[in-house]
């Protein structure tokens, strides 16, 4: 009987890591790079650049947040923008096509590092530097630790200050060792369209998912494992790093726009975006009324004005 079910498990895990490589095998080749790839250190960093010519405009950063790449940000942002700034977009550190840093994930710090030098070998010595969700902790890192090497900041839904509601179930499980080694060729193996169109649904609340933006995301490319490793490992170690940045945000002295949805769900924008506004001297604050967590998407118009005005504040012309 042991000897059976040894062979039966034997025999799932090999189905498992055979689907799980079919289905990363599809998505890459339904969604390719977009970019091109830079090496710095030895770590691979996938831009993406859009808008116009080095030289002739100011310099933007734009940086996803949690389970993204660089498509995120070329579905409805990038292309608003694209007259008024040359556009770099970076995949983080162990997503999309961007290599992991190290086992543990990365912290925000050593993002914000990577994701400076590589501007910098792009010709973007100080650009404006945005990030959402996830990514605005990263931006905020940036700013921290880099101040010479970013002219403004933009913090879209970002993370910013310590809360008090526990990790998710599913980092809980997939950021330890033995659920990374079988929940995570499970999820990536059987996980279904329906579940994952939900989750997208739960994202965007209380606004729907803008049309055609699953297909254009690459839902497939966040599924691989080891962008589900290293995004579980980032969420589960982002507590403590917020709780670490966040006494030297008055080290900031740059203008700094901060633009939230009251509706977020996601991250609360009264943690998040009013303590940020009070943290920093230069920061100015917009919420807008009934919007969630994905204002670049829904209020795009109004998330490029803020973009806008943090270049305009930083004599960027």
């Amino acid at each position: 009987m042991l000897v059976w079910a040894g062979l039966a498990v034997a025999a799932g895990a090999a189905l498992t890591s055979w689907q799980a490589g079919r289905r990363e095998a599809a998505a890459i080749a339904s969604h390719p790079p977009q970019g091109q790839i830079l090496v710095v250190g030895s770590h691979r960093v996938h831009v993406v650049e859009m808008g116009r010519p080095k030289g002739s405009a100011p310099d933007l950063v734009l940086i996803h947040g949690s389970s993204g790449n660089t498509r995120d940000m070329t579905f409805r942002l990038a292309p608003a923008l694209a007259d008024d700034f040359r556009i770099l977009i970076f995949d983080r550190p162990g997503l999309g096509y961007s290599s992991p840093l190290n086992g543990s994930g990365a912290t925000i710090r050593q993002q914000a590092d990577v994701l400076r030098q590589a501007a910098a070998q792009m010709g973007a010595e100080t650009p404006v530097v945005l990030g959402q969700s996830y990514g605005g902790a990263v931006a905020l890192a940036w700013a921290v630790d880099h101040p010479q090497s970013v002219a403004a900041l933009v913090s879209v839904a970002g993370v910013s200050h310590p809360w008090d509601t526990p990790l998710d179930l599913f980092y809980r499980v997939t950021s330890t060792r033995l659920g990374s080694a079988l929940a995570v060729p499970a999820v990536t193996a059987y996980v279904s369209r329906a579940t994952v169109m939900e989750t997208l649904d739960a994202v965007f609340a209380p606004q729907a998912v803008p049309e055609g933006y699953a297909s254009h995301f690459g839902i497939g490319l966040t599924l691989r494992r080891a962008s589900l490793r290293a995004n579980a490992k980032q969420r589960a170690n982002l507590l403590d790093e917020v709780i670490s940045l966040a006494p030297h945000y008055d080290r900031i002295s740059i203008p700094v726009e901060i633009i939230h949805g009251t509706a977020d769900d996601t991250v609360n924008p009264d943690i998040h975006a009013r303590q940020l506004v009070r943290d920093v001297p230069t920061a100015d604050l917009t919420l807008l009324e009934g919007i969630g967590h994905m204002p670049h998407h829904v209020a795009t118009d109004e998330v490029a004005a803020a973009i806008h005005r943090a270049a305009a504040r930083a004599n960027l012309s």
